[in-house]
């Protein structure tokens, strides 16, 4: 209230206060979109724009010949189709698991619960790098129990397949699992107890009480989760190189993109020399487009649900 009546006693300090507060924001948001901007621009220049001194940020000579050149070297209908049923996949199966864990950390009781949970905030901290080599070897002779070996002869390679991506989602080990786990550990200890509780006086079990009380109301937190997954499997370089390095995913292509379009001005491996590194640039910058663009869409039609849930997550410590 004092701070009110100070602003409103002195109309030139209010209005020097929303100047300022414009240009912070302003700021930040340029700082952000600035890389967009950039690419967004190098996208559509034809290549004579790298020689011209005077364009900067808008193009002289606007084409989508960029965008056409990435589509084919991506093989991008294909490419997108397999990106995309694995990247639902995955986000579905660590949805149901991470949710599933979170409620037990939330609401359940059990030896060692605190010790379970740290080792979940454990994930979080290790990096990747120093399980890769341990987790690679574990796919590429995949076993259980010596059952696969004794009743085929070898143990199970199931790199280049979706298997590893499949186990690792299924089991609430996949990236950033530990993230989801204790975002919705966080927003189901916040849900009130009273409805678990009226659920369990009208003779309702635990899992029913779990379907048909605590879901319903864990959407938007849940679009989250499933928003995260499905953005960290579609961009994710280094599992998807590590397991799926032959798979014609999105990642991977976009790593090729410059040798692919390399490749159509010669035939040995010395054609990235005939190709100037400025047109390769360009080229990336509309394959990068072009692999967002989806994540941008699919954000736009869930924006609702993903700005209610952060906004309602992480309320109770």
């Amino acid at each position: 209230m004092k701070k009110q009546n100070f602003f409103r006693k002195h109309p030139p300090l209010t209005l020097m206060w929303k100047l300022v507060r414009a240009v912070i924001i302003f700021g930040l948001c340029f700082v952000i979109l600035y890389p967009l901007i950039r690419k967004i621009s190098a996208a559509v220049m034809d290549e004579q724009d790298l020689f011209d001194s005077t364009v900067v940020y808008v193009a002289k000579h606007f084409t989508l010949d960029n965008f056409r050149t990435a589509w084919n070297a991506m093989s991008f209908p294909e490419t997108f189709r397999n990106t995309l049923g694995i990247s639902f996949l995955c986000a579905g199966l660590q949805l149901c698991a991470c949710t599933l864990t979170a409620y037990g950390f939330a609401r359940f009781r059990f030896p060692l619960r605190r010790f379970w949970f740290a080792m979940v905030m454990l994930t979080m901290i290790v990096p990747p790098t120093t399980i890769m080599l341990p987790q690679f070897i574990r796919f590429r002779y995949f076993d259980v129990f010596g059952i696969i070996e004794a009743l085929w002869g070898n143990p199970l390679n199931t790199i280049n397949t979706p298997i590893p991506f499949i186990l690792l989602s299924l089991t609430a080990n996949g990236y950033k699992n530990g993230l989801y786990i204790y975002m919705l550990r966080q927003f189901f200890r916040g849900f009130p107890r009273e409805l678990e509780e009226a659920a369990y006086v009208d003779g309702a079990g635990r899992i029913r009480t779990f379907l048909s009380i605590i879901l319903p109301g864990s959407v938007s937190m849940m679009v989250t989760v499933f928003l995260f997954a499905f953005v960290w499997q579609w961009t994710d370089t280094f599992f998807t190189g590590l397991y799926m390095n032959d798979s014609r995913l999105l990642s991977n292509m976009l790593g090729m993109l410059s040798y692919n379009v390399a490749a159509e001005y010669g035939s040995t491996a010395g054609a990235m020399s005939f190709v100037s590194s400025g047109y390769l640039s360009m080229v990336n910058n509309a394959g990068i487009l072009l692999v967002i663009a989806p994540l941008l869409i699919l954000y736009l039609v869930l924006q609702k649900q993903f700005t209610e849930s952060i906004a309602r997550s992480g309320l109770v410590s």
